[in-house]
């Protein structure tokens, strides 16, 4: 089983980021990542625009945005920028993307929700395509595109690994149609997220980001749910918190359901937290 931890993004200070990302390298974590979260009343730090800070701060670590809402981005713009992100990072990202559950903010976007689904996948497939194509010609319902070239490409070929969120059954069967692996959302109960990968290949990659407090933080962990979800009662049924050795038997639960690679994601005092996750409960995993 693999770890990453997730950047605090929340409430950023740009001295506790620095410092953060540069023990993280340290630290037995194979990448970090992100979140994507554009509009909302707490700060949080664009996704992209915070790769780029970790990639140059970091020379190891593989780096993770999840996930990536690619129906309400220009696809041509998305390929630009995350291209550029893996040649500067030289060939570390991972791009999760997803549809998204609400439509509330199509119209801020110039949106509109109807055939989302297929916006979803033409917009993927632009994506794709600028990757790994000398010119792309498309005709499709919302985007045209004749003869378009982009440079530079993805220093990882064909392009960097594409994991989907989402759990309903239609978006599983996206996943193991177009991407590379699933990454189960943090908002996601454990126990539903257990029932949702059932519906995955056995052998196809999952991941799972698990929102956690090492100690009795359960009502700093509230406070957070409060402010960025607005439901202070998610803490109770999302978030793993306690002791070191109740986290670790929540993610050997994952592993034994054939889950590789767990997002590690403390909310507060987060270096912290990083440090003692490392120390007690990733090291006691046999």
């Amino acid at each position: 089983m693999e770890f990453a931890i997730a950047i605090p993004q929340t409430y950023p200070d740009r001295n506790r980021l620095r410092s953060f990302l540069r023990r993280a390298e340290e630290l037995p974590f194979v990448a970090v990542w992100s979140l994507e979260q554009v509009i909302g009343s707490v700060p949080v730090l664009e996704s992209l625009t915070t790769l780029t800070y970790a990639a140059a701060l970091t020379e190891r670590l593989r780096l993770g945005v999840a996930v990536l809402l690619i129906a309400q981005r220009n696809p041509i713009d998305l390929a630009k920028s995350l291209s550029s992100l893996d040649v500067l990072s030289n060939g570390r990202l991972v791009v999760g993307v997803g549809l998204g559950q609400s439509t509330a903010f199509y119209p801020a976007y110039g949106l509109s929700p109807e055939g989302r689904v297929t916006r979803f996948r033409e917009n993927l497939e632009i994506m794709k395509r600028l990757w790994t194509e000398a010119r792309v010609t498309l005709d499709g319902r919302f985007s045209s595109l004749n003869a378009i070239p982009m440079e530079p490409k993805p220093l990882q070929k064909p392009h960097p690994p594409i994991w989907f969120g989402g759990r309903a059954p239609t978006a599983l069967r996206r996943a193991t149609e177009l991407g590379d692996g699933y990454i189960g959302a943090g908002s996601t109960p454990l126990e539903t997220f257990l029932e949702d990968i059932q519906q995955l290949p056995p052998h196809f990659p999952k991941a799972k980001r698990l929102y956690l407090a090492l100690g009795d933080n359960l009502a700093r962990l509230r406070e957070w749910f409060q402010a960025v979800y607005g439901k202070a009662e998610l803490a109770d049924q999302v978030a793993v918190w306690g002791s070191p050795e109740h986290i670790a038997e929540q993610i050997a639960r994952l592993r034994r359901a054939g889950v590789n690679y767990v997002l590690l994601n403390p909310v507060f005092d987060e270096e912290a937290q990083m440090e003692r996750l490392c120390h007690e409960v990733i090291a006691r995993m046999p």
